[in-house]
This record gives structure tokens, C-alpha cells and sequence, in this order.
């Protein structure tokens, strides 16, 4: 009784002064990640209710804990999930847990939501899908809004240096996918190492996984009962040159599905940080994550790091408040955060859903890509190709799809590397000029994804070749009017390109170690690739130079 009346007390005292700022979480869950799991007594805490360890037994039972589940990497069995009886007073509880000082961490399971809202058209074009895709390729004539010319990622061009690989496995981690339908019942990923039988044959923790695993429900049906995990899903890998439906931008990628989303289109965090690791630890290469909550989460930026620190790239979206707010997992900085652009290449603000929505800006911001009426496959219907979406979730399976595109270029390539090439490449100063500044800005990262720009980038860190380079050395960089070429090897040519990838300016036969100047006064401001061909037309250096007026 003392024991009660005392931990009764301290949660009086600690209603007092532990209050936050926070998102939505269960009301009935808290993570635990433990900092020595030999604590643990060696039964099953899942099974007997209990960890052994007397004080936090008692506190388990004071406040009526029903269930103990394994989360986050069930491999190292530290953390995990609790359940109560009945809703408890969480952020109290939090300092409770932590009193023990037996956690590395104690959280709420925050809840957070698709990044993305759908609309509909009533009658099917008559022309092919594919002119839908303004993202992909953008005529200036997109029905639905106002439309640029060539406001899109350069798709189109992107796919005559790289169409992807099958031994390349893209997990999205999202409501799910509808698994039969025809424009994409090609391009799942099959667990090569698990039966149709109720066991986990290859020991990973999840009994038949053949496709992935729904989170939410804890099966192995990842089915979409929402809809915005099919949309995203197609964006990244709808079959290609079927006569059918959309084309995705990578047209061989394994799609892993990791159903994290419910079908009121919310999650716990719990959820997408496991999905994190089945990924990781099943063989996914890159992740597409359009999701985002408003919390910061200990646990899920650990299992971001794990994805990073084993060479697993992750997408994100920005979320959708028009404000500079920080949602995660885009905020963690270990992963790649897009935001969207409209068919005329601005800012979307806002989507057609909402006139107060918006894509999010802030300091974390990566890229842009085109995420606003964005067509794609239907989650209830093989049929139906007139469901268009509008988020920056919609922006994100293009970036993610690049990455696969990239991977299959070089598998090599890091989650730096990606997110170097990608930032570097990228159009600056598309949109609105009241946002977008030269170089860096808040609203539009690195600028608007070119894939085709992305894709001729075959030097992994332009950064670095710059630095070190021996092949091709420029200077003054950034330049003005002229820029001085001393090549260290004879050259057939040195192309300049501009970030169309169109070529824009050519010297012919340069000599070893000859200086060469070439006059850049007829050209605009902005970044340009040089490249160096050798006698057999091969390019053996390519560095940036940045144009300043």
C-alpha cells in the first residue's frame, strides 16, 4: 500500500511540471527500449506479462499492463511495446518508466498520417495515360491547372540511360498496395526464402511474409484498404511499355510492400519503425516513406540511422501544412526530404483539397518534384485510371524512383552519394522568385528533381571530384565571363552543359597541359556540368562550374 500511495504522488508531482508540446499517440501504449537487455529474465516478457526485473514488474501491474509485444529490431529483443488495460495519463507515465533508469529511451507510439489527398475525374480521356503524367514529361497543356513547359523531372530523357534492375528492391512503406492489379502484379517483391505454410521459415520474426507484411494488422496480407499506398506505390513502379494504365519512373525494381498506414490513412510510430528494420534486414535498397508526424521519436530516427548506416536510402515527404513545420521521419537527418511543385513549377499552395494546405518548408528540406494531380492506380479497382492525388507523398515515389534508377546505374553508391547527386542536380530557380533564391532556399531545397541530369551524373560527389580532380582542372569556380581549362591529359573535346542536359557550348582538340579559356558571356546564370572526352569520345572527368552575373 506505501508503494501505491507513493507512486500515486509522484504522478501528482509530476502532473505538475512535465507537460510538452506533442502530436497524436496512443492513449494505451508506450515504447520502451531497454539500455542492458541481460536484465530481462530469460521467459518471454510477451508471454508471461512480466520482465522480471520486481520494481518494474510492480509498476506494470500498478497501472494495469495487459500485453508485452517485441518492436522496433526484434532481432535484438531491447525493445518494446506495452499495452494497458484502459487509456493512461501517457506523458506521465513516460517519467515514470524513465525513473527506473533502466531505458535508453521511454516514448509515447506517436500517430501520423499519409501525406497525401485524392480527387477524381468523372470521364477517362481518350488520349493515353501516360499524357497525364505531367511529373514525368509536361507539354505545358496538363487539364487540370496551369502548366509550364518541361516543369517536370525530364523522364522522358532519364529513361535513354536507365530503365532500373530487377536485383534492386524498393520497400514502400505505406497503407499497403492492392496486389492483383495488373499494372503492377509484375513488380513485387517474392521473399525467396519463405513458404505459404503458418511459419516463419526463414526465421526474420514474421510467419509467410512472401510480400512484405502489413504493420498495422500485424499479417502477412499488406493489402491497401485506403487507397494512398496503391497511388504511391504506381508513382514508383507501374509497369512500363505494357499498353496499360501509368508508367512508373523505374520500370524493374522489386517493390517490397510494408503496410504501415491503417485505413483511416494514420499509423503508429511503432509500426513504421519496425517496418524500418523488416525492410532493412529483408533486403530493401531504398524506402519510400509518405507518411509524417508532427513528434519527434527517439526510437523511429534509431531504426533511420540503422536503414543509413547499412547503405539503405530513405524518402520522405514533407507533409502538407503549408507551414515551416518539422514532420518525421523527413525531419531526421539521415533522410531525404521532398517537397512539391505544381504543373507551372511552384510551390504547391495549396493542394486541391484544402484551400489552407500546402507543402511544408524549413531548414531540412532536400528537394522539390511534382506532386500536385497526380494520377495513378486505383486500390479498389483494375479498372479505374482516373483517381488523381495531390501531396508532397505524391512528390516523394518520384525521388525515391530515382534513387532506384541510380542504383542501378552504380549499386555502389551510398545514401550520401544519392542524396548529393540528386541535390546537385536538381533545376534551381524554377518557381516563384519571391521563395526560390539562388542556390539553397527553404521552400525549394536544391531545386526541382531532374532525373535525366541526375542520371549523366556518373561521379558519385561532384563536390568531390572538384576538389580533386586531376583530369580537368577549372578556375575561377564559380566564374563570370571567362573560366580558365588546364587539362593534364589531351582531350578530344570539353563539352559544357547546362542542367537540361542540353549542350550549350564546345572546344575541340585540347592539348596536354594547354590552357585553355572559354567565354561563357553569351551564356545565363546558374550551374553547369564540364565534361572532358578522351580520343574515343569517352568522358573521363566531369566537374561542376557555377555562372555568376
Amino acid at each position: 500500500m506505501k508503494r501505491t500511495l507513493l507512486f500515486v504522488f509522484l504522478l501528482s508531482l509530476w502532473g505538475t511540471i512535465f507537460t510538452q508540446e506533442t502530436g497524436s499517440f496512443a492513449k494505451d501504449q508506450l515504447i520502451l527500449k531497454f539500455k542492458d537487455v541481460s536484465l530481462i529474465n530469460q521467459a518471454e516478457p510477451t508471454e508471461t506479462g512480466n520482465f522480471g526485473i520486481s520494481t518494474l514488474d510492480e509498476i506494470n501491474a500498478l497501472f494495469g499492463v495487459e500485453e508485452i509485444a517485441l518492436t522496433g529490431h526484434k532481432k535484438m529483443r531491447n525493445s518494446y511495446l506495452i499495452n494497458f488495460t484502459e487509456d493512461q495519463d501517457i506523458l506521465n507515465l513516460v517519467k515514470v518508466y524513465e525513473n527506473t533508469h533502466l531505458f535508453e529511451y521511454v516514448e509515447p507510439n506517436f500517430i501520423g498520417n499519409g501525406g497525401g489527398m485524392e480527387g477524381f475525374l468523372p470521364i477517362v480521356p481518350d488520349d493515353t495515360h501516360f499524357s497525364r503524367q505531367w511529373g514525368l514529361y509536361n507539354d505545358g497543356t496538363f487539364s487540370l491547372s496551369n502548366a509550364t513547359e518541361d516543369a517536370d523531372i525530364d523522364m522522358e530523357l532519364a529513361w535513354d540511360i536507365e530503365q532500373g534492375n530487377e536485383d534492386i528492391i524498393i520497400a514502400v512503406l505505406d497503407a499497403g498496395l492492392k496486389l492483383d492489379h495488373p499494372d503492377i502484379i509484375n513488380r513485387l517483391w517474392n521473399n525467396p526464402n519463405e513458404s505459404d505454410n503458418n511459419s516463419d521459415d526463414d526465421n526474420n520474426g514474421y510467419a509467410d511474409d512472401l510480400q512484405g507484411w502489413d504493420f498495422a494488422n500485424d499479417d502477412s496480407d499488406p493489402t491497401d484498404d485506403h487507397g494512398h499506398g496503391t497511388n504511391v506505390t504506381g508513382i514508383i513502379g507501374c509497369d512500363a511499355n505494357n499498353e496499360l494504365g501509368y508508367a512508373g519512373v523505374d520500370w524493374h525494381a522489386q517493390i517490397m510492400t510494408c503496410k504501415i498506414l491503417d485505413a483511416n490513412n494514420s499509423g503508429f510510430y511503432s509500426w513504421w519503425t519496425e517496418a524500418i528494420y523488416y525492410a532493412v534486414d529483408n533486403g530493401a535498397s531504398v524506402m519510400n516513406m509518405s507518411v509524417g508526424g508532427s513528434s519527434f521519436s527517439a526510437s523511429m530516427e534509431e531504426a533511420v540511422d540503422y536503414a543509413y548506416d547499412n547503405g539503405v536510402t530513405i524518402v520522405a515527404c514533407m507533409m502538407n501544412e503549408d507551414a515551416i513545420q518539422t514532420f518525421y521521419p523527413a525531419g531526421y537527418e539521415n533522410t531525404i526530404a521532398v517537397g512539391s511543385t505544381n504543373p507551372d513549377d511552384e510551390r504547391t499552395s495549396p493542394f486541391f483539397w484544402s484551400s489552407s494546405s500546402g507543402s511544408n518548408y524549413g531548414n531540412h528540406i532536400d528537394v522539390v518534384a511534382p506532386g500536385h494531380y497526380i494520377y495513378g492506380i486505383s486500390f479498389n479497382s483494375n479498372t479505374n485510371y482516373n483517381s488523381y492525388w495531390g501531396g508532397t507523398s505524391q512528390a516523394t515515389p518520384l525521388v525515391t524512383g530515382l534513387c532506384g534508377l541510380l542504383l542501378a546505374q552504380d549499386p555502389s553508391r551510398s545514401p550520401d552519394d544519392l542524396r548529393n547527386i540528386i541535390r546537385n542536380t536538381a533545376e534551381d530557380q524554377v518557381g516563384d522568385t519571391a521563395e526560390d533564391i539562388q542556390g539553397f532556399d527553404i521552400y525549394y531545397g536544391y531545386g526541382r528533381v531532374n532525373a535525366h541530369q541526375a542520371l549523366l551524373d556518373n561521379p558519385t560527389n561532384l563536390d568531390e571530384i572538384n576538389a580533386s580532380s586531376e583530369a580537368l582542372l577549372i578556375f575561377p569556380n564559380p566564374a563570370r565571363e571567362i573560366v580558365r581549362i588546364k587539362t593534364t591529359h589531351e582531350m578530344q573535346a570539353i563539352h559544357l552543359l547546362n542542367m537540361m542536359g542540353e549542350l550549350v557550348l564546345v572546344r575541340s582538340n585540347a592539348n596536354e597541359n594547354e590552357l585553355v579559356n572559354l567565354d561563357l558571356s553569351g551564356l545565363s546564370s546558374g550551374v553547369y556540368l564540364l565534361n572532358a572526352l578522351n580520343s574515343n569520345g569517352q568522358i573521363i572527368s566531369t566537374q561542376k562550374l557555377t555562372l555568376e552575373r
